[in-house]
């Protein structure tokens, strides 16, 4: 009578988990179709657009389409990417460590943080399109100046992040850890990085995102290679079609590294999105 009794019990408190994921299953059903409803309308009215047209030098989707697809078979789109991902990747990782550790440095020290955070606010304010050119004076056109382009814009997103992050820390967490006697290293390592960890990271995400602005910004104005190369190439030559394709893919390239960064995030460090 009594396993009866917690076996009903068990039951009737699982019938409402049940019908939490059914509902959260769902949501995120309805989420994706209403995603891929915005997809469509989107490219149809580009479509449209392009019939119209609304100017000689805009194509329809299915040009652009087909663009990309001539790209890709000749094999000029894969070798941009290539030798664009090589500056972003260098970039993007120097700004990663750097960034990290100046950011943490900054959210421990008040004497580092006098001196470094009005720099960083400064070159995150600062309009980077017309700093690049100094840098291709000082380092030529090579690899170094469109590292360099991509560093400019993503280490203070991230410096700021990270240091906000450690000063944000809840103070009840480390006012604990000091009354239960634990020691600066434990502070640091157990309560205070685990804590910044969401925001660190976002930091990081957010980096990425403007390493993609920089790198495209350092081909365009430093030298006419990867992707920038066959933006000029096709807008010299009005292929407008393949301008838009190339546009286009590195606009959901980025979009889909930012994603998958993102959901990265979402499943090591923020359990409650993870949830819903």
């Amino acid at each position: 009578m009594q396993v009866r009794a917690v076996g009903e019990a068990g039951a009737e408190g699982g019938a409402p988990a049940v019908a939490r994921a059914g509902e959260s299953g769902r949501r995120r059903s309805r989420l994706l179709w209403w995603r891929l409803a915005s997809i469509v309308l989107f490219c149809g009215a580009w479509e449209i657009a392009g019939r119209i047209p609304i100017n000689l030098a805009f194509p329809t989707f299915s040009a652009t389409v087909m663009g990309f697809l001539a790209m890709a078979a000749d094999g000029s789109l894969l070798k941009a990417y290539l030798n664009t991902l090589a500056p972003l990747v260098i970039g993007v990782a120097i700004s990663a460590v750097l960034g990290v550790g100046l950011g943490l440095w900054m959210g421990f020290r008040r004497t580092v943080e006098w001196l470094g955070a009005p720099v960083f606010v400064v070159l995150q304010a600062a309009p980077m399109a017309a700093l690049i050119p100094l840098v291709t004076f000082v380092y030529g056109i090579g690899l170094t100046a469109k590292t360099l382009a991509v560093i400019m814009l993503a280490l203070p997103v991230i410096v700021l992040n990270c240091y906000k992050a450690v000063r944000n820390v809840n103070p009840s967490l480390v006012a604990m850890c000091r009354s239960f006697l634990g020691t600066p290293r434990q502070e640091v390592l157990k309560i205070v990085i685990p804590e910044a960890s969401p925001v660190i990271f976002a930091g990081l995400r957010l980096g990425v995102g403007a390493g993609f602005v920089g790198v495209v910004l350092a081909e365009l104005l430093i030298t006419p290679t990867g992707i920038g190369d066959l933006i000029t190439y096709h807008r010299a030559v009005a292929d407008y079609a393949e301008m838009y394709a190339v546009i286009a893919s590195i606009i959901l390239f980025s979009a889909l590294t930012l994603a998958v960064l993102q959901h990265i995030e979402t499943s090591l460090f923020r359990p409650e999105k993870r949830a819903s």
